[in-house]
């Protein structure tokens, strides 16, 4: 593990981020003590239930955004956002 000191993250803190990002961990030091470790994120798929259901066949989705409902509802009185504006004073 890399180690960088606190200046030294101060003053050139995108350099050490692209090293993060491209998967270095580094360990912040403070006079040569560790205070604290940098370490990527790890994305987790938060999908990967939506994806499983597609690969059964339980659910179809050609990939695109949603139509929408066949059957929209009216609006047969005031308009959603006089009523929000109401409700706020």
């Amino acid at each position: 593990m890399n180690s960088v000191g606190v200046r030294d993250l101060k003053n050139r803190l995108s350099h050490h981020l692209k090293r993060v990002r491209a998967g270095a961990r580094l360990t912040v030091t403070e006079r040569g003590k560790p205070i604290a470790t940098l370490a990527p994120v790890e994305v987790k798929d938060d999908l990967a239930w939506l994806h499983d259901m597609v690969a059964r066949g339980e659910v179809l989705w050609n990939g695109g955004k949603p139509t929408g409902s066949k059957n929209p509802p009216r609006n047969r009185g005031k308009l959603l956002s006089d009523i929000v504006i109401e409700d706020r004073r």
